[in-house]
């Protein structure tokens, strides 16, 4: 009994945080991997422009990993692919449009020789031990799917990002009879995301946003350009339909917008009809009351079509009094300030502006509590695992489950890292593997840690003084120097007798020393520092990085 295989579930992102969904299941001598996602840099995270999981433990095991599957094509979760399966390639599994958009970021990274399989609904595919059926769900997305993971000990449901329309746009609805009949087999354990658990009720369907936009579209008397997330094909669809019932044609603006559109309609997700899309060069040639833009930036994003428009930054669009402005999207949290920041330099343009406190221009595409509910009862699961949330957001989700009856030992919050077992005794937490967050850097892949963030946040803070001299061991004498550079710390020509003192301050401990032999540089240096240090903040209260460079000219 005791070597009797487990079932090990291990997330290495999606937990405690909303963003770089990636969970490991791991039994016996099979691993498959749920998901490869990315997130947005926190605000302290300066030059960052991509934060991906720490891969390290696929890495050590990547002999044992049987495949990827994707539950839907959302950056949070297939946004770290490139840089994973270029240290761990192994076959991907998912939606037609999720592959495609995936197939995007493969090429882009060129990386070749990676196994793409499109599933459809309900099919059911083997991996090692493991068989994964994928279940249509509703989402913000087309091609989204629940998960249904079979190995010997048991299923476990992964919920995927998941709403129940009954009114979506493509006219598929949440397969909850596939769901109910899993349920019925028997259901190990439920994976299932908590984005939503702290609102009541149900979420409203898609429908009730193309509503909105046919009243703003049909009181609009200029441009209408509207912000959204380049991956909502149907709320896309939505605004197309609309836009050509009043006889406007669309153009679309935001590298990653014009990429999503081109895998959308090639997969036939989104459908214009001829004539009506445009390029932004053609723009001119229409009048204002003829045009619909769908552009990037409803989160605020400082290189975004959106946000280069309100800021006259953008080469083909300006924004004019005469347009009116739809962001169709809530702000993603952390980027409320940024949000903010671009609606009101669109006021200062003097153009209408229509966000989510003022009309129904966006709904979410995550599960209520009410759905949540639905899920739980169609499942009914032994054991339940939140994911996809903060740390709060998994704590309610337990407190949801608990109230309809799940045991509370039966319910793991989990952390990022952590093992969770699951076998015939029960479930606990065995330990944990190594974990943490990778960035990305332009080029730059896991160079950028935590002392770097620190000298970039003290730069920006507090600045840079470089202090440079030239000496002559020799004859025992500077030659040149000692002379001061700042950057970021105060404006020299109208503080010079602070720079002053800085010299001063320099010499009169180069000159202490007396003779000085070439081991002496290290402790030199570090004298320098600190009594600069003390110096300034005595002078201005400041703590500027000091960078000392000595040419030693022997």
């Amino acid at each position: 009994m005791a070597n009797t295989p487990k079932l090990r579930i291990i997330p290495l992102g999606g937990v405690d945080e909303i963003g770089k969904n990636m969970t490991i299941f791991e039994y016996d001598k099979d691993i498959i991997v749920v998901d490869c996602g990315s997130m947005f840099p926190k605000d302290d995270m300066l030059g960052i422009d991509l934060v991906i999981p720490d891969a390290s433990y696929l890495v050590a095991n990547k002999d044992r990993v049987r495949g990827y599957v994707f539950t839907h094509g959302h950056e949070d979760h297939i946004g770290a692919v490139p840089y994973v399966v270029r240290q761990v390639p192994a076959p991907l599994y998912g939606s037609r449009l999720t592959l495609a958009l995936i197939e995007n970021k493969l090429r882009e990274h060129r990386i070749n020789g990676i196994q793409l399989n499109t599933v459809m609904p309900r099919q059911v595919i083997r991996l090692g031990c493991f068989t994964v059926c994928f279940i249509k769900v509703n989402h913000s997305i087309a091609g989204a799917y629940a998960l249904a993971i079979t190995c010997p000990l048991g299923t476990v449901v992964c919920s995927g990002d998941f709403k129940v329309d009954y009114t979506p746009i493509d006219g598929e609805v949440t397969d909850l009879s596939s769901l109910a009949a899993i349920g019925d087999e028997g259901v190990l354990a439920l994976l299932c995301e908590s984005t939503n658990v702290e609102r009541a009720g149900y979420t409203m369907s898609e429908r009730k946003v193309g509503e909105t936009f046919h009243q703003q579209l049909r009181s609009a008397r200029g441009r209408v350009i509207i912000a959204m997330f380049a991956s909502n094909v149907h709320r896309l669809q939505q605004v197309v339909d609309v836009a050509v019932q009043y006889n406007r044609k669309v153009c679309f603006v935001g590298r990653s917008m014009v990429n999503v559109v081109a895998v959308a309609m090639e997969l036939g997700e989104l459908r214009i009809p001829d004539g009506y899309l445009i390029d932004i060069d053609d723009l001119d040639r229409f009048r204002d009351d003829e045009i619909v833009v769908m552009t990037t930036g409803s989160q605020g994003e400082p290189m975004s079509g959106l946000t280069r428009m309100a800021f006259s930054e953008h080469r083909k669009l300006q924004v004019k009094p005469s347009d009116k402005i739809i962001i169709s999207a809530t702000p993603i949290p952390g980027n409320e300030v940024f949000v903010s920041r671009v609606i009101n330099q669109l006021y200062r343009c003097g153009a209408e502006v229509i966000y989510d406190a003022m009309a129904d221009v966006h709904v979410s595409g995550h599960a209520c509590q009410e759905e949540l509910k639905l899920m739980h009862t169609l499942v009914h699961p032994k054991y339940f695992i939140p994911v996809h949330g903060e740390y709060r957001m998994l704590w309610q989700h337990g407190e949801l489950a608990e109230s309809m009856g799940m045991p509370r030992q039966n319910i793991i919050l989990p952390e990022i890292g952590q093992v969770i077992e699951i076998g015939n005794n029960g479930v606990h937490i065995a330990g944990s593997v190594p974990t943490g967050t990778v960035l990305v850097d332009g080029l730059g892949i896991g160079d950028v840690g935590n002392v770097v963030l620190r000298d970039r946040k003290h730069l920006s803070q507090d600045g840079l003084i470089i202090v440079a001299m030239a000496f002559d061991r020799t004859n025992c004498m500077l030659v040149s120097g000692p002379d001061v550079i700042s950057r970021g710390f105060v404006y020299v020509r109208e503080n010079e007798d602070i720079i002053e003192g800085i010299r001063s301050t320099v010499r009169n401990i180069i000159a202490s020393y007396g003779r000085i032999e070439g081991s002496d540089w290290p402790s030199i240096k570090n004298r320098i520092k600190d009594e600069l240090h003390h110096y300034i903040y005595e002078k201005i209260k400041r703590n500027p990085m000091i960078l000392p460079i000595i040419v030693d000219l022997g």
